[in-house]
């Protein structure tokens, strides 16, 4: 699809933990959406961003915030109500993919593996553990593994956890408590929606310099090397695709989506397990979706114009009375 030139509001910043990861994403789009000769007005949110945007009178906002109020559909909601286009998910696509739990009930009744576990209040685990160890702790709506922590029987926290360890339980009132998974970090990305059709690219093995793929290993160069496309069975390389491609579907994703997995290989196809769905991953140039974009062929201006190609056709399918 050819787009005509168009004024192209890009959100970023705003207040999550994510924001200067965002910024990062909005400053690498709005270079590519100008480099395609697209006019661009760059927004970093802040409380006035519905009167920003008014202003702006944008054909088309290109949300790279992270993180919540953006990903959360908070964002979406007072787009939906402006009456602007916007790329990525919708309201209620975002609601559901940000939140760990209700994601699992989406998706686990279609089949999609996920691992078990339950919601634990931060208190609680001062106490005891909410499951055998090792397990993983990690916010309920948060992403970019922010607040995540791996506990296992010879770490230093504490057994029982102590209050005064460096952990989420210090900046969460409640936690999402899940079994360890031992094994390889995958992830695959997938571009597209219902009105352009969606597939997914290719899987990536994210493999940490020291440590797990946390915050810091996701966004500073060199503490993580990415094998793009990974070196795993062609069995497990079909299965992220298809799990991917299947719940970028099941959860109603638009624009773009990655899916990410923990692969215990000595249990071949039995140890995939999706971990999450990220609605609006990073635009980074360490970022994952991009990469994988340009492994396949499509250069990153490309890639951005694609994702507002999906965007511009959700709203005319909606002007004529589609979903």
């Amino acid at each position: 699809m050819t787009l005509p030139k168009l004024h192209v509001a890009v959100l970023m910043g705003g207040w999550s933990n994510e924001r200067p990861v965002s910024l990062m994403s909005g400053e690498g789009v709005a270079k590519a959406l100008e480099s395609k000769g697209h006019k661009v007005t760059r927004i970093d949110m802040d409380r006035d961003v519905a009167l920003r945007l008014s202003e702006a009178k944008p054909d088309v906002v290109f949300n790279a915030l992270h993180g919540a109020p953006g990903e959360d559909g908070t964002v979406q909601g007072m787009m939906d109500l402006m009456g602007l286009t916007y790329t990525h998910s919708g309201l209620a696509t975002s609601v559901i993919a940000i939140d760990k739990e209700l994601t699992k009930q989406a998706l686990v009744p279609h089949g999609i593996p996920m691992p078990g576990g339950r919601i634990v209040e931060s208190a609680e685990i001062h106490k005891r553990d909410p499951l055998p160890r090792p397990y993983v702790l990690k916010p309920v709506n948060e992403g970019s593994s922010v607040g995540v922590a791996i506990v296992t029987a010879e770490g230093n926290y504490g057994n029982p956890i102590a209050p005064d360890a460096k952990g989420p339980w210090q900046e969460f009132d409640r936690l999402l408590a899940e079994p360890f998974i031992r094994g390889r970090e995958l992830t695959t990305a997938v571009i597209g929606g219902p009105n352009t059709g969606e597939r997914a690219l290719l899987v990536t093995e994210l493999k940490p310099k020291s440590g797990f793929y946390d915050f810091d290993a996701k966004y500073t160069d060199g503490m993580t090397e990415h094998v793009c496309p990974a070196e795993i069975p062609d069995e497990i390389t079909a299965a992220c695709k298809d799990l991917a491609l299947r719940s970028h579907q099941l959860l109603g994703c638009k624009g773009t989506s990655r899916a990410d997995f923990r692969w215990d290989d000595t249990q071949g196809i039995e140890g995939l397990f999706l971990l999450e769905v990220n609605t609006q991953p990073g635009m980074t140039p360490l970022s994952l979706v991009p990469e994988q974009a340009r492994a396949c062929g499509m250069e990153y201006p490309d890639l951005v114009e694609a994702i507002i190609a999906e965007a511009l056709a959700d709203a005319g399918n909606v002007a004529k009375g589609g979903k």
